[in-house]
């Protein structure tokens, strides 16, 4: 079984900053894909970011320039760095995983507001 628990979520004023961790724990083997999607009230869930094992990234256009993704391969973390934050941020910030045999994970979401 794989756990994932995001932390870092919480209210902060337009053009502040936040920085998510994911940890993941449990029967963890070769893992392919990280990446953190959010899903705002009445919206879709949608992809943010997501980074490679080979550390290759990609970024919504909506937060290019303004969140980064990181990961460490060895604590099995990933970080989403956000920058500018605007209220259209607002969102529940999910942390997947997804395995070299195509599995996939989910966090249960941290919620991020950006309000004034």
């Amino acid at each position: 079984q794989v756990q994932l628990v995001e932390s870092g979520g919480g209210l902060v004023q337009p053009g502040g900053s936040l920085r998510l961790s994911c940890v993941a724990s449990g029967s963890i083997f070769r893992i392919s894909t990280m990446a953190w999607y959010r899903q705002a009230p009445g919206k879709l869930r949608e992809l943010v970011a997501a980074i490679t094992s080979g550390g290759s990234t990609d970024y919504s256009d909506t937060v290019k320039g303004r969140f980064t993704i990181s990961r460490d391969n060895a604590k099995n973390t990933v970080s989403l760095q956000m920058n500018s934050l605007k209220p259209e941020d607002t969102a529940v910030y999910y942390c997947k995983l997804t395995l070299f045999d195509a599995r996939d994970y989910w966090g249960k979401g941290t919620l991020v507001t950006v309000s004034s």
